[in-house]
Parts: C-alpha cells; sequence; structure tokens
C-alpha cells in the first residue's frame, strides 16, 4: 500500500518537475527474478529507478538508515532490507539472494556508493556475485541528471532513466576474475547509454 502511494507521487513529481524520460521499459522482464543495476549519483536514484517500473524493486540500503524507527519502517515496507558497507556482509547477501528466489525484482547499485563528482567509480564484484549465484539476468540501468537536483540554487534538470537488454552471467561462481570482469561489463554498457542518451 505504502510503495504504490509513494510510486504514484514521485511519478507524478519526477514527470512534473524534472520532465522525467524513460526509455527501454521493454526490455525489464515481465515476471521472474530480475537484478537492476544502475549507476548511483543521488538518494534520488532508487525511487527513480523504481517509479516507472510495474513490479515493485528491493534495494539494499545502508544499515544506519534502519535506526530511524519510523524511516526504518518506512523504508522496510518499501521492501528495502539493511546492508552493512566497508564489509562483506553475508546476511544482506543472503537476503538479496531470496528476494531473487522468490521472483522478485532486486535493484543494486554497483559502485557501492554515490558518485561525488558524477563520474562513474568501478563496479564491486558483488553484483557479479550475485548474478551468478541467483542466475537472474541482469538489466543494466543509466541515470541521467540527479547529481544536479537542487543544485546551484534549486536547479530542476531533465532526467533520463534507459534500460538496458539484460545481461547473464554465464561463469563459475567461484571464479573472482570472472565475476570481476562480469560487474565491470555492466558498468561499460550503462555508461555507453549515458553517453548515448546524454544532451
Amino acid at each position: 500500500m505504502l510503495y504504490n502511494l509513494l510510486q504514484l507521487i514521485f511519478r507524478i513529481y519526477f514527470k512534473l518537475f524534472f520532465r522525467a524520460e524513460i526509455y527501454g521499459r521493454e526490455n525489464m522482464p515481465k515476471d521472474g527474478a530480475v537484478i537492476l543495476a544502475a549507476n548511483h549519483m543521488s538518494n534520488w536514484d532508487p525511487p527513480l529507478v523504481a517509479t516507472f517500473l510495474h513490479r515493485p524493486v528491493s534495494y539494499m540500503a545502508k544499515i544506519e538508515l534502519f535506526k530511524n524507527p519510523i524511516f526504518g519502517r518506512a523504508i522496510t515496507a518499501c521492501h528495502a532490507f539493511p546492508v552493512k558497507r566497508g564489509a562483506a556482509d553475508r546476511g544482506a547477501i543472503k537476503a538479496a539472494l531470496q528476494v531473487l528466489k522468490e521472483g522478485r525484482c532486486l535493484g543494486l547499485f554497483p559502485e557501492g556508493t554515490r558518485s561525488r563528482t558524477g563520474r562513474m567509480g568501478k563496479a564491486e564484484a558483488g553484483v557479479g556475485l550475485i548474478a551468478a549465484m541467483s542466475k537472474a539476468p541482469i538489466v543494466p540501468v543509466a541515470i541521467i541528471g540527479t547529481d544536479k537536483i537542487f543544485a546551484n540554487g534549486g536547479h530542476f534538470p531533465k532526467l533520463k532513466v534507459i534500460y538496458g537488454e539484460p545481461m547473464q552471467f554465464t561463469g563459475d561462481h567461484k571464479d573472482k576474475e570472472a565475476l570481476a570482469a562480469f560487474s565491470q561489463s555492466v558498468m561499460d554498457k550503462i555508461a555507453a547509454m549515458k553517453a548515448e542518451y546524454q544532451d
């Protein structure tokens, strides 16, 4: 209920104030396990990626956000689950795999943290590991414009979200080099989509 209400509010907000343009939604599987992997520049990224989809998206969120009882309950109701940053959090990986096992949609940011400069960082191997262990396809997602929201005295930039064709990891989940290479190939695809759709 809360998720659907917030989705409606964000949909109106992003369209009305930021003229949001959405591309490639046909690349999103209608059902079954899927991972959305996006570049990360702002706290606006999670709702922007999820708002215009017909499937709810579950996100990992830093554990500190759950310490506020009201906000923690709200994001839990919106399918988020906690992750400890800066360490291999087996509990978060287990929770992510459970989301996919249930045939749901998992949202990840392969860089692991927000970019402060707008430039994309290197991918962590975690996204490849989760894809390998779950056998779920990854839909790369390019986000454009969220780093400029309210910058320079209240700027309202045009936002764009591009959903790419699904990518599948076919190697061994124990092959660290293959996992790292696949994770980076996802980021390379996101970078290519950003370049293609940038004004």
